[in-house]
C-alpha cells in the first residue's frame, strides 16, 4: 500500500445501536482520525454518525456514501457526501472504497457489507459483530478485536500484509 494516498478505513454498523456499540464507534472514529486515515461509512445515523462525529472533531476526514439521491441525507459530520441513489446496494460502494473495514455491532446491512468485503477480499476486522461460518463449519476470516485501539491497529496491519 505505497500509493501515497491516505488509508481509507470503512466503518460498518447499524443505524440504530445500543449505547455500548455507539461507545465502540466513538472510540474507533477517534482512532481512525488520530492515525491520519479517512473514515468511510454509509453516511447516516447510529454507528456511522457517531464514528464520523468524533473523527471530524479529531480533525479527520469523513466520507459518507448515502443511499438516496440527496446529499442532504448525510449526517452533519460527513465532509464528503457521495450520492449513490442505490438504496442498500450502496453497501458495495462503501466496501469497494475502503482498503479495510471495521464492523461494529451489526444489523442485516452490516452483515451484507461483511459478506461483500469477504467476497472481494477486503479485510474485515470485527468488534462485537457477527460470528459467521460456512456450511462446513469453517469460520469466516474476520479478524477479531476486543477494543477500538486493537481494531484500528489490526485494520492497518491487515492492509500492510
Amino acid at each position: 500500500m505505497s500509493t501515497g494516498r491516505k488509508l481509507r478505513i470503512g466503518v460498518l454498523g447499524p443505524g440504530t445501536a445500543a449505547a455500548e456499540t455507539l461507545a465502540l464507534a466513538r472510540d474507533v472514529g477517534t482512532e481512525i482520525a488520530q492515525r491520519g486515515a479517512i473514515l468511510i461509512c454509509g453516511g447516516l445515523d447510529g454507528v456511522m454518525e457517531t464514528a464520523a462525529r468524533v473523527a471530524k472533531q479529531a480533525g479527520g476526514l469523513t466520507v459518507g456514501i448515502v443511499p438516496g439521491a440527496d446529499a442532504g441525507e448525510a449526517n452533519a459530520f460527513i465532509d464528503i457526501p457521495v450520492v449513490s441513489g442505490m438504496s442498500e446496494a450502496r453497501n458495495v460502494l462503501v466496501v469497494r472504497t475502503s482498503n479495510v473495514v471495521i464492523a461494529i455491532g451489526g444489523s442485516y446491512g452490516t452483515l451484507s457489507e461483511i459478506a461483500l468485503a469477504l467476497k472481494i477480499g477486503v479485510p474485515v476486522v470485527g468488534l462485537g459483530t457477527w460470528e459467521l461460518c460456512s456450511p462446513d463449519g469453517t469460520a469466516a476470516p474476520i479478524i477479531r478485536a476486543r477494543s477500538a485501539q486493537e481494531a484500528v491497529s489490526k485494520a492497518i496491519e491487515a492492509i500492510r500484509l
